[in-house]
């Protein structure tokens, strides 16, 4: 969930009969929702910028590129635009695989994107699989790690990513995280929340089993994908 100009938006990812379509939902009392898009598939991770800029609505994505990655999972995060937020397009690829030390498979959009004197921070998943780890959860092949990554996002060119962190903010180590749960060793942030003191609130999944909180602030966080 996120706000977008006083509007409460959702854009959940939806499993379909034809695959992973991104839902845009809108609602004024989380009883009833309108739907505003769903996306061709396959696509996910979509979340939108909290205002209109240069007069068009902006989101982040993660389309499922399989042709054209060599039949590979290298999944991306891409960004477009729209005018409505139905009609999307010119998209293009924002930051890669190959652009993210700590991930060798796939990146996804986490927190809506939140500006800072330095650019739009977002914070991500990122994937990363290792063989030596061996099974994290309850399927029988399971060796993915997710851990939490940051970037910040030009301003004035939101096709241009301006810094990217080059370790992760948050990997899995708790018991919560690592053990017991429906797939192990994975975080996935869901919000951030900054108040007005400057206290910034990392909500994210773990386990795919239970949500957590993480505290900094948000001068932190900026240093952390400035790497200072």
């Amino acid at each position: 969930m996120q706000i977008v100009e006083d509007r409460v938006i959702v854009t959940p990812a939806v499993l379909t009969h034809h695959g992973d379509r991104a839902y845009i939902l809108e609602t004024e009392d989380f009883l009833s929702f309108r739907t505003i898009d769903k996306s061709t598939p396959d696509n996910r991770n979509v979340v939108l910028f909290p205002e209109r800029i240069d007069g068009l609505y902006w989101r982040l994505e993660r389309p499922f590129p399989i042709y054209s990655r060599d039949w590979q999972e290298r999944f991306d995060i891409w960004v477009s635009c729209s005018p409505d937020m139905r009609h999307w397009g010119q998209a293009e690829p924002l930051l890669c695989v190959e652009d993210v030390p700590f991930s060798n498979m796939k990146l996804g959009a986490g927190s809506a994107p939140v500006l800072t004197e330095e650019g739009w921070l977002v914070l991500f998943h990122a994937v990363d699989e290792d063989e030596s780890r061996g099974k994290n959860g309850w399927e029988p092949e399971w060796l993915r790690r997710y851990t939490i990554g940051g970037m910040l996002i030009d301003p004035e060119n939101l096709y241009r990513v301006r810094s990217v962190a080059k370790s992760p903010l948050l990997v899995p180590e708790a018991n919560y995280e690592t053990k017991g749960g429906f797939r192990n060793d994975v975080l996935f942030p869901g919000a951030l929340i900054i108040e007005d003191d400057g206290a910034a609130k990392v909500y994210y999944g773990a386990a795919d089993t239970v949500e957590c909180l993480a505290e900094s602030t948000l001068a932190e966080l900026v240093d952390y994908c400035l790497g200072r």
